[in-house]
């Protein structure tokens, strides 16, 4: 098969396919694990058991009927794609979205590439005495980004399928409350859902920070926090009050200035990880916290959020 019959068979671009093939290489791919220990993984990923319901139906085995020529190459070449990238800290989608509506294989075919990497990160998490209990809370975002997908109807997944190979390349560590993201001088700070963003979690988070990666990473220093989010938005000043846990971690922050950042709509993110929707009409969307109530009422009058940049020193 050559790369235009793959994209026509796959449905997408050639253009997409043409930068799996240039950005695998001659990277070699990596096995999946044997379905038999699928489950016992899955579980250990926090994987829901609707989800991993649905990817032990679309398990690549051998033999698969699902499991047409295009997609075990596009598998292959998405595993090695990823993996000729370890230790990346860059934002790296594996592959083209695909129509996940044609079945498993479809729709789970990143999560497969996801599972083959598991075993090579860990080894790279290792080699630089990182320990399991921070790999295995690490990796088991997938199960928390799967069990938002199913949430938000599949609309959450094409972001997703991207953010999650920081974590198979051992670009982001979950410590405490906050996910750590290495990169240049400045260790990234992403908030996933799990739980109150206490000043005394969010504190501890950072302190954990302080002493991860100069033990673990001790070739790469760090000076300074940083955190894109449209929860640095000060405008949420506005209907939250001062001792809210959103407005005790803006002020950890100095903002940058403002400027309207390209490919991203503040909006559609607020949305998204506010209400996990993006197609619910504004007047049926829940009104049960204050930052929902924000959030509407903002947007109701006419008026728009901002994804805002800020730091502080480490």
């Amino acid at each position: 098969m050559d790369l235009e019959d793959i994209a026509a068979r796959l449905g997408v671009p050639v253009e997409d396919v043409e930068r799996v093939h240039r950005l695998a290489g001659d990277q070699p791919s990596a096995p999946l694990p044997a379905r038999a220990d699928a489950p016992a993984l899955l579980d250990r990923l926090a994987v829901r058991p609707d989800d991993a319901a649905e990817i032990m139906a679309g398990w690549p085995d051998p033999d698969s009927a699902l499991w047409t020529p295009e997609l075990c190459w596009l598998l292959d070449r998405s595993i090695a794609l990823v993996r000729a990238d370890l230790g990346g800290h860059v934002w790296l989608p594996p592959g083209p979205e695909l129509p996940r509506e044609r079945g498993n294989a479809w729709r789970h075919l990143y999560v497969y590439a996801y599972l083959a990497l598991v075993d090579v990160v860990r080894g790279y998490h290792r080699d630089h005495g990182v320990p399991d209990a921070v790999s295995w809370l690490t990796l088991a975002d997938l199960g928390r980004n799967l069990a938002v997908d199913r949430r938000m109807r599949g609309e959450g997944w094409p972001v997703m399928q991207s953010w999650l190979t920081l974590h198979v390349r051992g670009g982001v560590y979950e410590l405490g409350r906050l996910q750590h993201h290495r990169g240049g001088t400045t260790l990234g700070l992403h908030i996933p859902e799990s739980g109150p963003l206490t000043p005394e979690a969010i504190t501890a988070s950072l302190d954990e920070a302080r002493a991860f990666f100069p033990r673990h990473f001790p070739d790469e220093r760090y000076t300074e926090f940083s955190c894109g989010s449209w929860l640095l938005d000060p405008q949420l000043r506005e209907y939250l009050p001062e001792d809210s846990n959103i407005v005790r971690f803006q002020r950890r922050f100095e903002l940058e200035p403002y400027e309207e950042p390209e490919g991203l709509d503040a909006d559609v993110e607020v949305l998204r990880f506010t209400f996990r929707t993006l197609s619910t009409p504004l007047d049926q969307l829940p009104r049960r916290t204050a930052l929902q109530r924000a959030i509407v009422d903002h947007l109701a009058a006419g008026r728009h959020w901002q994804w805002r940049q800020g730091r502080f020193p480490i």
